[in-house]
């Protein structure tokens, strides 16, 4: 009896592991859903991180064009060998060049620069590195969309990968059922069937496998590169939420709707505004050095040395004993051949090259637009005709093969049947991701934030 008992006992034990393991095991498969993915892309994405770098970096040239509207102090310290000068300012027993009777000296200078006007060289700068790290920011925004559209190519690429398997499955499925039935009929002598119709079966089987393998082959690749893109290993136990690849509900509006859309998000509008902004301030930048700086400066400075003698006496200077400073008004003006005006040649043409830019983007932008608005509005039209096609197919099927088991409908019938509904029916999955991937591109075109309406 205690046998027994312990031997149920250690049973329950190991049902209760087993079980155990099995709910870790599906509790380690992530389930994640399109904005599951585009969240994780964006916050592992190195290119990011990069356009956050930038930003940083501007940050600190802005930091530092407004840091020269303070006081610079500069010191110097020294400390060596002086000559000694004992006595006064009409008689001493030391000779100036006497090397003999040396002593040590300590001696230290500082001086303030405060800067009063310097007709725009810092305030332009300020201004350029403000607008600099606006068009950081755009770029930082322009990197994100195109990390939520890379991703959403990924996710719907696997649904397509998918349902192609399906559909291939599906056809050979059916395929098989007719190849079994065709050879039964054969063997039977009947009329509708041929040694050449067994032949055609076979050989669209054998294409059949080739579609099979190559939609594995694509199911495989798209959920790798969605790993990688959403930070994961390989090895990741990941799955989407999406079960199947459905169309959009919603139709494609205005093309006016998109294009005014456009001004207000896309990210490279911005970074045109603001980088022409920022470079008209580096070119006023470049031309305030024309002008000279105006600046209060103050000077101090002291020294000491043994041996010798102080001289009170303002006339007279003494380098290694003494102890004076000052405040004055100052004025510097760096006048030069050429070089400054070069310098603002440079940026101007930097400037006009943006101009160019500017023109471009106005011009191709819209263009992107349209495009992706006629492709929106292709694949919905193209989801409506292929879904008619591949029902009136499947209903072309269901028939020939229904006649071909009653043994009165042709071989010929079930394989173009096939044929067609494989082809109507894969063509309507890539209709709707046609219409996912299209409105995906006009999202990215107008400047759609992602996430921006999850």
């Amino acid at each position: 009896m205690k046998t027994l008992q312990r031997f149920l006992l250690a049973g329950c034990i190991t049902m209760l592991s087993l079980t155990t393991a099995s709910g870790a095991e599906e509790s380690v498969k992530q389930i994640l859903s399109l904005s599951d993915c585009i969240r994780n892309a964006l916050t592992v994405a190195p290119e990011l991180g990069e356009s956050q770098a930038d930003i940083d970096l501007m940050t600190s040239k802005l930091s530092e064009a407004k840091a020269y509207r303070y006081p610079q102090i500069e010191f110097l310290g020294l400390i060596g060998p002086a000559p000694q000068a004992r006595g006064n300012q009409v008689y001493s027993p030391d000779g100036v060049n006497d090397t003999q009777r040396l002593t040590w000296f300590q001696r230290g200078d500082a001086t303030l620069i405060q800067p009063l006007y310097t007709f725009g060289k810092i305030s332009e700068n300020m201004k350029a590195a403000s607008h600099g790290i606006e068009v950081d920011r755009a770029k930082k925004e322009q990197r994100r969309n195109e990390v939520a559209l890379q991703v959403k190519e990924y996710y719907y690429g696997l649904l397509l990968a998918r349902e192609l398997k399906e559909v291939v499955l599906e056809v050979q499925e059916n395929l098989d059922k007719a190849r079994k039935k065709a050879r039964e009929l054969l063997d039977k002598g009947s009329p509708n069937v041929e040694e050449l119709d067994i032949y055609k079966l076979d050989a669209f089987n054998g294409e059949v496998g080739k579609y099979l393998e190559e939609a594995k082959k694509g199911e495989s690749l798209a959920l790798s590169a969605l790993k990688t893109r959403v930070g994961l290993p390989t090895d990741a136990q990941i799955d989407i939420a999406t079960e199947r690849l459905t169309p959009d509900e919603s139709s494609a509006s205005d093309l006016s709707f998109y294009l005014n859309e456009s001004r207000a998000k896309r990210p490279e509008y911005r970074q045109i505004r603001e980088g022409l902004q920022a470079r008209q301030a580096l070119v006023d930048a470049a031309k305030a050095a024309y002008w000279p700086d105006l600046f209060v400066a103050g000077y101090l400075s002291g020294a000491h040395a043994d041996k010798r003698t102080r001289i009170d006496n303002p006339f007279i200077r003494d380098d290694f004993n003494h102890f004076w400073g000052g405040v004055a008004l100052g004025l510097k003006w760096k006048l030069d051949f050429g070089i400054t005006g070069a310098k603002v040649s440079g940026e101007q043409a930097q400037y006009n090259r943006l101009l160019s830019t500017k023109t471009y983007a106005e011009a191709n932008i819209p263009l992107q637009i349209k495009k992706a608005h006629l492709e929106l509005i292709e694949a919905e039209k193209s989801i409506s005709s292929t879904k008619e096609a591949y029902t009136n197919s499947k209903k072309w099927i269901v028939a020939a093969l229904a006649n071909f088991d009653f043994g009165i409908g042709p071989a010929k019938e079930v394989f173009e049947g096939l044929q067609n509904y494989a082809r109507m029916r894969g063509g309507f999955f890539q209709s709707i991701y046609n219409q996912k991937i299209a409105k995906a591109n006009l999202e990215y075109a107008i400047g759609e934030m992602p996430l921006e309406k999850k």
